[in-house]
């Protein structure tokens, strides 16, 4: 697409101007170059290496396609070229502001040379007012260009960051465990500092977009399978419950892990799935950031299902005889005697019912369970059948 006048100034040059200035074109990049170092200071190298030998080429070749661009008619050839530059900074680690005052300098010194080449050689003032503004548009564009290779390798960089950072979420909770030292190289190529502890925060995929965002910045993050999986570095600091708390929120469930060194990722991982399987299927209330520690018991239980399914069916089969409202019952008032350790006028208050109602269904129990009541193993072994049912 051709370019307005206004907007590409060089276009209205005549060709003589580039005519004029080529010839002197070594000299002027010497001049540049020679300014740059002095006025740019991570530029005051030597240009014996790759670096000086890059920062030669580049002003050189950017007065050559100036001119080439003159000579053309006003099209600015190439534009690729200065993408790459702004690219490269980034792989430097440089400030995209070093580059463009690297730009800046380059054009006061070329437009003051060219000024007196043009001059010397009879320019018309107007074709010289013409050429100081082609040389700083040109600029403009070139320090643009740069600007989008430099955000352009940001993004790259970010997206390798990324990627790297869920490689190593994977290798944290991978079992068997991954190599100590394919771990840390991971780590350390991702730019993540291994921490002394961590936990893992699990949470459901449709919660991810809530969540995520809010999380501390340095937790990383991978989806595996149907969950996701935020690794969250030293958990046991004073600020990380307030910061997970926030970014959880009260409308929305997480289930963390304990606490444990990085070398035991899986660990974590492994009780925090199990504490969203409990808040699943409703055995436990699932609003915040659900602690696996909170609720070793119900893990405990939920560790063997077959075996728990086991002890509910034997130590509460007494009950099953009993027609459904009366099976309701006595299991309610059962947990309701175990939690209140056997006084009857807590029973009673937990019940809402009359002390004397309360002692009528105690006695129905005791003719249900016999001894099972007063041993204190077999009591024990009720209170896990009802936890484990849901119903304490």
């Amino acid at each position: 697409m051709a370019s307005s006048p206004h907007l590409r100034p060089w276009h209205q040059l005549p060709s003589a101007v580039a005519e004029v200035l080529r010839p002197e074109l070594p000299g002027v990049a010497r001049e540049i170059i020679a300014a740059v170092r002095v006025e740019v200071p991570p530029y005051a190298r030597r240009l014996d290496g790759p670096f000086g030998r890059g920062l030669v080429a580049g002003v050189e070749q950017a007065l050559r396609q100036f001119l080439d661009g003159i000579e053309a008619g006003g099209r600015m050839p190439r534009a690729r070229v200065y993408v790459d530059l702004g690219r490269g900074e980034m792989r430097a680690g440089r400030s995209l502001d070093t580059l463009l005052s690297a730009y800046r300098v380059g054009a006061r010194v070329a437009w003051r040379r060219f000024a007196l080449l043009g001059a010397d050689a009879g320019l018309e003032p107007g074709t010289l007012f013409q050429l100081a503004e082609s040389i700083f548009v040109y600029i403009d564009e070139l320090s643009a260009k740069s600007a989008e290779g430099y955000a352009l390798e940001q993004s790259a960089a970010a997206g390798e960051r990324s990627a790297r950072r869920q490689r190593l979420v994977r290798l944290l909770v991978r079992q068997p465990p991954a190599d100590p030292i394919d771990v840390e190289e991971i780590a350390r190529e991702a730019d993540w500092r291994l921490p002394e502890t961590l936990a893992v925060l699990a949470l459901g995929e449709e919660e991810r977009a809530r969540i995520v965002p809010r999380l501390p910045a340095d937790t990383i993050v991978e989806t595996l399978g149907e969950i996701v999986v935020a690794i969250v570095p030293e958990p046991d600091r004073s600020d990380r419950g307030p910061q997970l708390e926030r970014a959880v929120g009260v409308r929305h469930h997480a289930a963390l892990g304990p606490s444990v060194s990085w070398r035991d990722a899986a660990l974590s991982l492994a009780r925090a799935r199990a504490v969203l399987a409990l808040v699943a299927d409703g055995a436990i209330a699932g609003r915040g950031v659900v602690r696996a520690e909170d609720h070793a018991a119900a893990l405990l239980l939920r560790s063997d299902r077959r075996l728990t399914q086991e002890l509910i069916r034997t130590r509460l089969a007494p009950l099953d005889a009993l027609p459904d409202s009366a099976r309701e019952r006595l299991t309610e008032t059962l947990g309701a005697w175990i939690a209140a350790q056997g006084r009857l006028q807590v029973v009673a208050e937990r019940l809402h019912v009359h002390p004397q109602t309360a002692r009528y269904r105690l006695g129905q129990l005791r003719e249900l369970f016999g001894e099972a009541l007063e041993d204190p193993g077999r009591r024990f072994e009720l209170e896990l059948a009802l936890r484990a049912d849901g119903l304490l």
